[in-house]
């Protein structure tokens, strides 16, 4: 949490009040509610960035085979 104060609360109820300097950690896929208890400037950090299922998220032996498509295109229309 970067400025204000907000609660987090869990799916059993398990409830925290935070200020500037909580960090809080869910596991994927974790319920959770965050509620402001005054003007409140959250950051939010998703990781791994691109989760599984984004269409960025490519293994790294298809993003060599694009890059080198890209190449071969850039060749023919650059003539």
């Amino acid at each position: 949490m970067l400025a204000g104060e907000a609660e987090i609360t869990t799916p059993d109820g398990e409830r925290v009040t935070g200020a500037p300097g909580l960090v809080v950690e869910f596991a994927p896929g974790e319920r959770h509610a965050v509620r402001a208890i005054s003007a409140v400037r959250l950051l939010l950090l998703l990781t791994p960035w691109p989760g599984a299922g984004h269409p960025g998220a490519i293994s790294d032996h298809d993003r060599a085979g694009v890059r080198a498509r890209a190449a071969e295109h850039r060749e023919r229309t650059d003539h």
